[in-house]
């Protein structure tokens, strides 16, 4: 079983009690569509002791790129692993904790899923103003887009998933936006870029974190505290949520 579910910020609780709780096991995989924040502060005793404590479950977790976090890329103790046809960033330490790297294709028992994570921080000056972690590498580089756009290209612009952390720019859930916050100072560039992939793109789901809301727009699917699962051979259309 393949399950989807929204950002954690290093709180790992609720992805323990689902897995004890709905019986999630070896064989099957958890994705975090972003904003794990297991590597928060760049692997610190905090972070290993949160990654320890997820690892333990003996569950392959599965991380999409977030903005409130490190890229494994950056951080010496990761190194790269091929994982379900794409390439993935792991530590020794961790092995079930995989971090996906943005543009790979990975096979979802048949489905082809493609990662395209990061997005901008509307928190940043405020987490600049108090010396919290925050990364300039946060939104896709150039060099990412490319990656990108060159595997759809790949594949004649048709995949199975989109797993992104946000949304593409007409899918922007202003219900979500948050009070008191200046829009006009929002870098959207990552949603506007998005929204050109979706444009011409043949998918069947895309899945996003990110807004910290659970709802679904078409075959746009956001996840916060709810989780999707996408059973082995089920129909596109019939995902169900817990």
């Amino acid at each position: 079983m393949i399950y989807f579910t929204g950002d954690i910020h290093g709180d790992v609780r609720r992805i323990i009690d689902a897995i004890h709780r709905f019986d999630i096991g070896p064989d099957d995989v958890i994705v975090i569509l972003g904003d794990a924040g297991l590597n928060y502060f760049g692997n610190n005793r905090g972070d290993r002791r949160t990654k320890s404590r997820l690892n333990a479950e003996n569950v392959t977790v599965f991380c999409i790129h977030g903005n409130h976090e490190m890229r494994p890329a950056t951080l010496k103790r990761y190194h790269t692993a091929s994982w379900r046809g794409g390439t993935v960033y792991v530590e020794d330490e961790y092995p079930n904790l995989l971090f996906a790297k943005d543009g790979e294709i990975f096979d979802f028992d048949g489905k082809k899923a493609i990662v395209i994570g990061g997005a901008y921080s509307v928190d940043k000056y405020y987490r600049l103003q108090r010396g919290a972690p925050w990364f300039s590498d946060e939104q896709p580089s150039p060099e990412i887009k490319q990656s990108v756009e060159s595997a759809l290209d790949a594949v004649n612009q048709q995949i199975d998933i989109v797993l992104s952390h946000t949304c593409p720019g007409r899918y922007i859930p202003t219900e979500a936006f948050l009070t008191g916050l200046d829009q006009s100072t929002v870098d959207r560039s990552t949603e506007d870029w998005l929204g050109t992939i979706e444009e011409k793109l043949s998918y069947d789901q895309w899945y996003c974190g990110h807004w910290h809301i659970d709802k679904r727009i078409d075959r746009m699917h956001f996840l916060f505290i709810s989780m999707e699962c996408l059973p082995s051979g089920e129909n596109e259309d019939n995902s169900s949520k817990l």
